[in-house]
């Protein structure tokens, strides 16, 4: 419900965008998810809870679109990039954090009321935070603020490019004005005929669908089962695991920093793709030998656990073939696998998967899997989880962001913004609903399988069709885009189009 939550605040942020400005549309948001967290925090049943999701939904639609948007406009053009980077590294270090807090609170009277409304703090310290900071300049240009905008960009921009910038943004607003004949009617024909909207959105909607599509949400949800298959069998694990995957996503986003403004958007990508690539064929390779070479079941390891026996694999008349894969599979009800005493790679016990059985296993210093299965090549899976977080995180999890921050012309840069936004999060819900279907049906090595040739299409896309903004004021990339469709050589160092005029 905070995903669905977060594709309307997404789709309606677009719009207000552009009618309000950004600073008020962050406000809203830090409003709504303030408002959510206290319902949360004091829901009396399941009901309220899923209102107070909505709400935060709808408040993380808002400000995952708003946030770099805002940033990018009111940042100078060297440290654009970096600026909006920060935004992605505190977003996972925020969620690093939470693991920490939420530790902190788990033997905490209420626990979990504690836990979703702490959430609440935040929000309403960026809400009286945002009261004190200007509106973007570039909007206030935008509706007819010159002056307002012109005391912002002299406190933002060094002395000698701060009435060049001016000059430019005024010349942008001048030819949009005189192109359309009107600075306030927006639609969607209008998007669609004018060519660098055209070519911005095929690149930022592409991005957005791409960055969901490669299998983040996918990745992180079998980490749990990832780390069982390298032996580490606890459910103990879960939550060390979590922390070392949000604090390597925290990592990547520093990373993102460092690079984003010195080797471009571009390259920053392509580099994070083909990680991403090869991450997803060893997580595959990984669970297809798990797959094919799990530990038998043993009908008398079995049996020695009484009366708790999985009902499947006694009434199999195939027993003999079962592997702690089969075991795993059976659903009336689940089964898990117990290893065997000495070796978790020798056959084991199939059980039925419940605290009993959990406990007996354990009391014979057994490993219990429930998720996975023991394998000797389980590190190169942890291999894999890790490359894969530390290749995603600084391409693909933070330069859709920036890309979508700076590509657009002004006047649409709030609607397009959004609409990119909306379809990340459709994305995102269309993966996290969809993939467990996929790995019943065809198996968890073959999803994996299918995301590294989604990441190898998105290598194409970007390659083909995203554009290098790196060092470009924002009315510069307008006028690139206006100028050509591919992109392609993205190795050769071009000239700057401002750079160009003025040698002209």
């Amino acid at each position: 419900m905070a995903v669905a939550g977060a594709i309307i605040g997404a789709a309606v942020g677009g719009w207000m965008n552009d009618r309000f400005g950004r600073r008020r549309v962050l406000i809203i948001a830090d409003f709504l998810f303030f408002v959510g967290a206290v319902i949360m925090a004091s829901a009396p049943g399941a009901a309220f809870l899923i209102v107070g999701r909505i709400f935060v939904g709808l408040g993380v639609g808002m400000a995952s679109m708003t946030s770099p948007l805002y940033i990018s406009e009111a940042s100078p053009v060297k440290i654009r990039g970096a600026l909006v980077s920060t935004n992605g590294f505190l977003i996972t270090g925020g969620q690093f954090l939470s693991y920490l807090i939420n530790l902190a609170f788990t033997k905490a009277p209420g626990t979990w009321r504690w836990m979703v409304g702490v959430a609440g703090f935040p929000a309403l310290l960026q809400f009286i935070l945002m009261l004190l900071l200007p509106e973007s300049p570039r909007w206030l240009y935008r509706k007819g603020r010159e002056e307002a905008a012109k005391v912002i960009m002299r406190k933002i921009y060094p002395a000698h490019e701060v009435e060049q910038e001016i000059q430019d943004l005024k010349e942008s607003v001048e030819a949009e004005i005189k192109e359309e004949g009107s600075s306030e009617t927006i639609n969607i024909i209008k998007l669609l005929k004018t060519k660098a909207v055209r070519r911005g959105l095929t690149a930022g909607v592409g991005l957005q669908v791409f960055q969901q599509f490669v299998g983040i949400n996918t990745v992180m949800y079998y980490s749990p089962t990832i780390v069982q298959l390298a032996g580490f069998a606890s459910n103990r694990t879960a939550l060390l695991l979590s922390l070392v995957t949000a604090g390597l996503n925290a990592f990547g986003s520093i990373v993102s920093i460092y690079f984003i403004d010195r080797t471009g958007r571009k390259k920053l990508l392509i580099i994070s793709l083909i990680g991403v690539v090869v991450s997803l064929g060893v997580l595959s390779g990984v669970f297809h030998e798990t797959t094919t070479h799990s530990p038998m079941v043993s009908r008398v390891e079995t049996s020695h656990f009484s009366n708790i026996t999985c009902p499947d694999y006694s009434s199999a008349l195939n027993s003999g073939a079962w592997d702690c894969m089969t075991c795993l599979k059976a659903s009336s009800p689940d089964c898990g696998f117990c290893s065997s005493p000495t070796n978790k790679l020798l056959p084991g016990a199939c059980l039925i998967s419940n605290d009993a059985a959990k406990d007996m296993c354990h009391k014979e210093t057994r490993l219990w899997y429930t998720r996975g299965c023991p394998s000797k090549y389980g590190w190169l899976a942890l291999i894999g989880l890790a490359l894969y977080i530390i290749f995603f995180s600084p391409g693909m999890g933070s330069v859709p962001w920036i890309m979508n921050s700076e590509i657009y012309p002004l006047r649409f840069r709030g609607l397009c913004g959004g609409i990119a936004a909306t379809a990340n999060w459709i994305s995102n819900l269309i993966v996290a609903q969809s993939f467990l279907s996929l790995t019943e049906a065809i198996g968890t090595s073959w999803t994996f399988l299918i995301f590294g040739v989604i990441s190898v299409v998105a290598l194409l896309f970007v390659i083909i069709y995203v554009p290098e903004t790196k060092g470009l004021p924002i009315e510069e990339i307008e006028k690139m885009l206006e100028g050509r469709a591919l992109h392609y050589k993205f190795w050769e160092k071009g000239t700057k189009p401002h750079e160009k005029s003025q040698a002209t």
